[in-house]
């Protein structure tokens, strides 16, 4: 993991947003975490700016700088042009003054050292023999190339960036000063500690405005004009062509900001389709007052570009050009050891992904991966997770939950609040003799079954369990129960088909009352002949009635 960033594994919640923004995707997850991938990361600091548990942490470097306020050394700070878009109204004379009265012993601006690196720029165009020449002054930029396309890396300025510049000018004229850069850029953090010996330490915007709260100092709404300030528009789009002089016989000179495009755009040399030209590229788009750290999420793109054009002046400002010498920086090719698969490893991943062909591969971009092919590889690499995958476990899900419904053997009806059918399950329409659910799917409940048992449900939130309904249209009996899910707003009938177990009962009832039937008339039978030998033997036809009509009871209770 870069040093300059951290992760509070705590706050991560899976949301995947971080590797949906990262342009060169790396962030591995691993037990629902994620975990930036150190070899891989450009320090372009969008995970940070977009994850919404703030999860991701640039290091804090405050302390560090107030033990060196603590030495006896001068501590000097070199201020990014960036910095009159994000105090909004005020100039570098405020700014030192409340850096000063932090303890700093002076303040200047990064755009003098911006100034030094661009007369390098116009002078190795006029003197060197150079096809292609990409402006170095971004740490990501150069991070990205260093790590992603080493056959454009001969392209890449071998020129220190503004803040190495300035910073050594600064110990130039101070000898033994410490320097502190301020500024919007994560990826600093890491060109300071990477460099060593030129700048001491890197603050953030928002590290700084921490501080000034801390200590209740208030930056005072004052600019003072300055004329020769022309790299104050270094930090804007198009901001270091906007300096330079642009008169090098042959060459083209365009801008170009934003990850994404810087990544088209090397494409574009890698293949050989580009020459004779020198190309400001920028990581953030709009430039540095686009930064991750602009107070993370100060975003006013035309506001803070007029800021900046305002403040900044027409001519350059007035510091000493050192040796060419000097001003030299090596980049390495920094190799990422990402192991490959083969193409049957991939379709073996895209398999258990559920996605067996290629009219499978949605390449939705929801994993945050470009392409299913893309994800699998991450998958093989260990930097993704099959659950990752959003259709996937949608389908996976639903098909869990259809298999359940399809095979219960009651009856389920799912409805809305509108009381509209959204599902319907095969043994459902077979008690209501529906052909295909597709049928009633959308239509009011009515259509079908009588709506008031539903809508007293929805209306009091009390269920009805176990009810005896006779479907007099469809000749079925059933227990229906009816419960409201609040939390999804559906209405959920269960019928149980009991239509065989009442047809038994009646069968059973017809039975007995036939026994019944049959025994009255064996009764009042019985009584005829009863009279007739009671009078002849002089018994009582009270006794004999009794007798029988108990022998009735006995019948009718089978």
């Amino acid at each position: 993991m870069p040093n300059c960033l951290t992760l509070k594994k705590s706050n991560c919640k899976n949301c995947y947003k971080c590797i949906r923004h990262c342009p060169v995707k790396s962030i591995r997850f691993s037990g629902n975490q994620a975990h930036i991938i150190g070899n891989e990361c450009i320090l372009c600091g969008q995970c940070f700016v977009v994850c919404p548990q703030n999860a991701k942490e640039i290091v804090n470097e405050t302390e560090k700088v107030k033990v060196m306020l603590q030495c006896p050394e001068p501590v000097i700070v070199s201020l990014a042009p960036s910095f009159i878009a994000n105090y909004e109204g005020v100039g570098i004379e405020a700014m030192r003054d409340a850096l000063k009265a932090l303890g700093f012993y002076d303040a200047e601006e990064t755009a003098e050292g911006a100034t030094i690196v661009k007369r390098e720029y116009d002078r190795i165009l006029r003197e060197e023999e150079r096809d292609i020449v990409i402006s170095s002054c971004c740490h990501s930029v150069n991070l990205l190339i260093q790590k992603y396309f080493p056959n454009v890396l001969e392209y890449l300025a071998n020129v220190v960036s503004p803040m190495q510049a300035h910073c050594m000018d600064i110990k130039r004229r101070f000898p033994n000063a410490k320097t502190v850069f301020i500024g919007p850029c994560a990826a600093k953090k890491d060109e300071a500690e990477h460099y060593e010996g030129i700048v001491d330490a890197v603050l953030t915007f928002e590290e700084l405005t921490n501080w000034l709260k801390d200590e209740h100092i208030e930056l005072k709404q004052e600019i003072l004009p300055n004329n020769k300030s022309l790299a104050r528009f270094f930090p804007t789009a198009g901001g270091i062509l906007k300096t330079m002089s642009q008169d090098a016989p042959g060459y083209t000179y365009l801008a170009i900001d934003g990850v994404e495009n810087c990544i088209a755009a090397l494409r574009d040399i890698e293949s050989g389709n580009i020459h004779r030209c020198f190309i400001e590229m920028s990581a953030c788009a709009g430039s540095c007052i686009g930064g991750p750290v602009m107070e993370k999420y100060h975003r006013s793109p035309v506001k803070d570009y007029m800021s900046v054009a305002q403040f900044a002046g027409n001519e350059d400002f007035d510091i000493l050009q050192p040796d060419v010498r000097t001003l030299k920086k090596h980049f390495e090719l920094i190799e990422r050891r990402s192991p490959v698969p083969t193409e049957e490893e991939i379709r073996s991943i895209l398999r258990q992904m559920g996605k067996s062909e290629p009219s499978q591969e949605l390449n939705c971009g929801s994993c945050g991966y470009n392409s299913c092919r893309d994800k699998a590889i991450a998958i093989y690499q260990g930097k993704a997770e099959s659950s990752m995958c959003l259709p996937f476990l949608k389908d996976k899900a639903e098909s869990f939950s259809d298999t359940i419904v399809k095979n219960i053997p009651n009856g389920l009806v799912v409805l809305n609040e509108s009381l509209e059918v959204q599902q319907i399950n095969a043994a459902a329409q077979n008690i209501m003799n529906i052909r295909a659910a597709s049928d009633v799917l959308g239509d009011q409940v009515v259509r079908i079954l009588e709506p008031g048992v539903f809508m007293k449900v929805r209306d009091t939130g009390e269920g009805v369990y176990n009810q005896p309904v006779y479907l007099a249209e469809y000749k079925r009996y059933v227990e229906q129960t009816v419960v409201f899910d609040k939390e999804n707003r559906m209405l959920i009938c269960i019928m149980r088909d009991v239509t065989d177990k009442e047809a038994e009962r009646e069968k059973k009832e017809n039975i007995s009352r036939q026994t019944i039937e049959v025994a009255d008339k064996v009764v009042d039978k019985q009584m005829r002949i009863v009279q007739e030998i009671a009078s002849l033997l002089g018994e009582t036809a009270a006794e004999t009635k009794i007798a029988l009509s108990k022998l009735k009871e006995s019948i009718s209770n089978e």
